[in-house]
């Protein structure tokens, strides 16, 4: 049966419902100003992506060049335009600092609570959408993947915009009106998706709205869409980077033996290598980790924990909605359609390509939807659902948080306190093979070293009190409302802590201090050296303004751009490092490997100048 509805008045009491609340949206902006901008400026850049694209953002800002993405003087295709051009923007105004160069991303988080919150509004009332967003605000996984500068939550934002976009142009078939606005906004917002991630951020929209469409049975409202004027304003936005882009960086001859073509350019490498060979696991060259499919779907629920224990109670109703008479139920059925296609249609894609943990994060607005739409159901009275969220609560969410508390609570009492001036590395383990995952290095961790995170772990151990027993309790007599603050209010002190933690465990995956201190004392002649890969030391590129030279490091990210005529020599073995270390010129070297201060201690002088992080700066004067 198709998807529609003729005339449907709402009540005056389903008027009331919607009517714009002031406090929702000042309270979804404390909420940001709390999390995010409040911990803008803490701690330094990642080494690996975030520093490696803000980077290739300062690069473009010094070279005038926002068509050709360069690090370190090597041309990098890995990624589209859209996130170098925010930070690039951002630098040019306030500054080349790593807060500046945040912002842009921050300001789109706002930007996706206030999205969910207007979609929420339209699918569940007005506390619907306050829910869904507070939920989308609080969760884990939304402000664990914006603590590095990805542009995994400004797709999500493009695909909650667009899917918005797209049911106010059928309401508006329906309702005899004109769709122009609705759909080049749509075209709009698609071509901001494909600058931001690829053709993966027009796949999901696209795909969402045909298979809707099909579904629903309604192919021919397609006809009212202005689909070839939507098609040029799309083109409008979305082609002159990549022509330009294609035009500048033509095919060149390419050596042999190396698993690439004869001849290639931006287009293969962007286009063939980094979309379609990469969805089959065969990307050249092949440096990400792939995330097995039973934990990735596990992921998918963790991300949006504590409120992921509510889905339950969703899927229930939608199937129990399903069933009803269409009519009465047209906007809860299409709600329930909306949201389980969005979700699934990710999550399946995701399942049969390459994947990451954070790869899901396009459906999150979906489960917080579908969260934020059972918590005003139980609100206002439905009694099923009520009952399915404090059985869920009970047995699932209270006992987490129980363990949680004991866990974290005990872990921050009992743990010896770390000495004064001690440095994390030297209680940690080392899992390079773990590191090509986003989350990688959490593998590090040891029980000597949670005495470094006394602060963070009884915080977490208070916090949860409140997300468990308290919630619960509240909810018990009935209080929604009540319980639903208390377990927002306990999230973000959760998540406070994660940031505390982050800043305490940052030497490991950060080396801003030790950038700065080279940079104190850095000379126009002086070289910095970095021992293995980019990636591994990558913020030094950005905290000393200064190239940087890799030491057995051509591979992965520069490496296709090292091909190129005019890339700078940017890349040495050991023979030429052991040449220049007794060279003209002062070199620091930053490296991981401890002996290697004694091998070259055996070629000339060599001086510790400073260490952290279980990282050396050596240098030779």
């Amino acid at each position: 049966m198709p998807l529609t509805a003729h005339s449907e008045v709402p009540s005056a009491s389903k008027q009331q419902h919607n009517t714009l609340c002031w406090w929702s949206p000042v309270w979804l902006v404390c909420i940001w100003l709390v999390l995010h901008v409040g911990c803008l400026f803490t701690p330094g850049l990642l080494d690996d992506v975030d520093s490696v694209y803000i980077e290739v953002a300062r690069e473009m800002t010094v070279r005038h060049d926002y068509v050709t993405p360069y690090i370190d003087g090597i041309r990098f295709f890995d990624k589209p335009p859209l996130l170098y051009w925010m930070a690039a923007a951002s630098m040019k105004i306030l500054g080349p600092y790593d807060w500046a160069a945040r912002l842009p991303l921050s300001l789109c988080v706002l930007g996706l609570f206030f999205a969910v919150y207007a979609l929420g509004r339209r699918l569940f009332g007005e506390r619907g959408g306050f829910y869904a967003a507070l939920v989308m605000a609080t969760s884990l996984g939304p402000y664990l993947f914006t603590r590095f500068y990805i542009p995994d939550i400004l797709n999500a934002l493009w695909m909650t915009l667009g899917i918005h976009l797209y049911l106010i142009s059928l309401d508006r078939i329906r309702q005899q009106q004109s769709t122009w606005v609705p759909a080049l906004g749509f075209s709009v917002v698609m071509a901001l998706n494909l600058l931001t991630k690829g053709l993966i951020g027009v796949v999901f929209p696209i795909g969402f709205v045909v298979i809707y469409a099909v579904a629903t049975r309604q192919i021919a409202a397609f006809r009212r869409m202005h689909i070839l004027t939507s098609l040029l304003v799309f083109a409008g936005v979305a082609l002159p980077w990549h022509v330009l882009a294609a035009m500048r960086n033509p095919a060149i001859p390419l050596p042999a033996g190396t698993g690439l073509p004869a001849r290639a350019g931006w287009f293969w490498f962007y286009i063939v290598n980094e979309h379609f060979l990469r969805f089959r696991g065969l990307r050249i060259p092949h440096d990400y980790g792939q995330l097995p499919i039973p934990l990735f779907w596990t992921m998918f629920v963790l991300w949006l924990m504590p409120w992921s224990t509510f889905l339950p109670a969703a899927l229930t109703q939608y199937a129990r909605v399903w069933r009803a008479r269409p009519l009465e139920t047209f906007k809860r059925k299409q709600a329930a359609f909306t949201l389980v296609l969005w979700s699934g249609l990710v999550l399946a894609f995701f399942t049969l390509s390459s994947r990451q943990e954070y790869y899901s994060l396009p459906a999150l607005p979906a489960l917080a939807l579908m969260a934020g739409g059972v918590m005003v159901a139980a609100q206002h009275g439905d009694g099923r659902v009520r009952r399915s969220m404090l059985r869920w609560s009970k047995w699932c969410l209270v006992p987490i948080a129980l363990l949680l508390t004991m866990m974290c609570g005990l872990l921050g009492l009992f743990s010896p306190s770390a000495p004064t001036g001690a440095d994390v590395s030297e209680v940690l383990t080392s899992n390079p093979d773990q590191y090509n995952l986003a989350l990688g290095h959490m593998h590090d961790l040891t029980m000597r070293a949670m005495g470094y995170f006394q602060g963070p772990l009884l915080g977490v151990a208070i916090a949860m009190i409140g997300v468990g027993p308290v919630a619960y309790l509240l909810r018990r007599k009935n209080k929604e409302l009540h319980a639903n603050l208390v377990l927002a209010v306990s999230m973000i002190g959760v998540l406070l802590c994660v940031h505390s933690g982050l800043v305490r465990f940052y030497p490991i995956i950060g080396t801003k201090g030790l950038s700065r201190q080279v940079a104190s004392v850095l000379q126009p002649e002086d070289q910095i050296w970095l021992d293995g890969e980019l990636t591994s030391g990558s913020t030094l590129l950005f905290y000393t303004r200064h190239p940087v030279v890799l030491v057995n490091g051509r591979v992965n990210g520069p490496w296709f751009g090292s091909f190129w005529p005019d890339a700078p020599p940017i890349f040495a073995d050991e023979s030429a490092l052991h040449s220049a270390w007794t060279g003209p010129h002062r070199l620091f070297l930053l490296t991981y490997e401890k002996q290697r201060e004694m091998q070259l201690e055996k070629i000339g002088p060599t001086h510790l100048f400073a260490a952290s992080g279980g990282k050396l700066i050596l240098t030779n004067r």
